[in-house]
């Protein structure tokens, strides 16, 4: 455990940076504010601070611990956090985590994922972590070096939802000023010395000799990260408009093409993120505008952009979720919800309209199965039997998704299926008691 016991240094301004920040997110009484205890210098530090300035704003304050099992010190460390928590009367929770040490992206990633895994677990309105200016500095380098975009090269915010960086404008060394004037004791990781690692490789190798050129390039960086932050939210605000522009989802294919294509790329991206996805590529991006430009109006497109696909179907354009498997046939027994696939099949009390609970009553075995080979069926008694490709296309539904139509199969008769309709045979007469499936997909 690393540690100083000088002499308290004049006030350093760190308090008022974090009361700064705990005040622009309205962080108050009552709150709970978790903080990310590694037990190195910078957390240790903003455990001292948050503890000085919870009993005047008001906010319970608790740390988690997690630990990696990755050094032959992580004991010890866990240890450290527990004895700084006991100093500060903050309570503790130390996780304990598995990392893959042969993921495919890395060892920093797989300890990264598990780390982030494990604190999501936390119950609490806000989580602090002790990120500051020379990790944003840091952070925008990398990015930018891998090709980021604005948003990427955004890097990180002081305040985000559920998110606080309270030191993000404060220096390391001035962090290590601190702790050393208020006596506090850390941790010194190991692994933070090994220039295998890119960011250590940045830090030890890269940044002093940026910084010999040019004595201010950590603010100087810090301060690109937020004009770059500030063009990701202008563009968000551009793509909002864009969107509205295009009708909303699903977007109109023909206002999406007047755009220009480089807008074109920011709604995609921009939905995308809306839809919890992430952006791809630049390069998928501009090779989805050109198929959905290029490609005939009446064609149907299905474009994978990662983890969602851009769908394009008779003149509208959405996006949807990686399709699921095929759903296994499922009895209905009167239940009010079924599972189906990604979604559910919702059966509402209706009067006069669905099916008619009285035919159900009499029609045998009752299920949800997928379309069937020559499954066909009649919307009304004054039109034809139609096939199930007919009736999709008549409900314009695209060929992808039409396999995974839920199809309530009573008696081996179709009865409804979803997003297209009742059987006549089984529809509900006037005021006559029924039920209505509905499918969430």
């Amino acid at each position: 455990m690393a540690g100083s016991r000088n002499r308290k240094s004049p006030d350093s301004g760190l308090p008022a940076a974090v009361a700064a920040v705990l005040a622009a997110a309205g962080v108050g009484a009552g709150q709970r504010v978790c903080l990310a205890l590694s037990g190195g210098v910078d957390s240790a530090v903003l455990l001292h601070l948050l503890a000085g300035l919870r009993a005047s704003v008001g906010f319970e304050l608790a740390a988690a611990h997690v630990h990696h099992g990755l050094s032959p010190n992580a004991d010890a460390w866990a240890r450290a956090c527990a004895a700084m928590c006991a100093a500060h009367a903050v309570p503790l929770e130390t996780f304990r985590v598995t990392v893959a040490r042969d993921d495919p992206a890395g060892l920093e990633a797989a300890a990264r994922a598990a780390r982030h895994a494990a604190l999501a677990r936390v119950e609490r309105d806000w989580l602090a972590t002790a990120h500051h200016q020379d990790d944003q500095a840091e952070t925008l380098l990398f990015r930018l070096l891998r090709g980021s975009g604005v948003r990427g090269a955004g890097a990180m915010a002081p305040v985000e939802p559920g998110r606080l960086r309270p030191l993000l404008s404060v220096r390391r060394a001035d962090i290590v000023a601190y702790a050393r004037g208020e006596g506090l004791c850390w941790v010194e990781d190991e692994s933070n010395a090994d220039p295998r690692h890119v960011r250590n490789y940045l830090r030890h190798e890269v940044f002093p000799r940026i910084e010999c050129a040019f004595p201010g390039a950590v603010p100087a960086l810090a301060r690109a990260a937020e004009h770059f932050r500030e063009a990701g939210e202008l563009l968000d605000a551009l793509a909002a408009q864009d969107a509205a522009a295009c009708g909303g989802v699903p977007f109109s294919r023909e206002a999406l093409l007047a755009l220009p294509d480089s807008r074109g790329r920011n709604l995609l991206r921009w939905a995308l993120r809306a839809q919890g996805g992430e952006a791809p590529s630049r390069a998928r991006l501009t090779e989805a505008i050109r198929q959905v430009r290029e490609a005939p109006a009446e064609r149907p497109l299905r474009l994978p952009l990662g983890a969602l696909a851009c769908c394009i179907y008779r003149g509208r354009v959405w996006l949807e979720p990686e399709l699921p498997a095929l759903p296994l046939p499922v009895p209905w027994h009167g239940e009010d919800v079924l599972a189906w696939g990604a979604g559910r099949v919702r059966f509402e009390a209706s009067a006069g309209a669905g099916l008619a609970r009285k035919a159900l009553g009499d029609a045998g075995r009752m299920e949800l199965v997928p379309p069937w080979p020559g499954l066909a069926m009649r919307l009304a008694p004054n039109r034809p039997r139609r096939s199930f490709k007919n009736l999709c296309q008549e409900a314009g539904i695209p060929a992808w998704l039409r396999p995974r139509l839920p199809v309530l199969r009573v008696g081996g008769e179709a009865a409804w299926i979803g997003e297209i309709g009742t059987a006549a045979e089984l529809a509900c007469g006037p005021g006559e008691e029924g039920v209505s499936p509905v499918w969430e997909r």
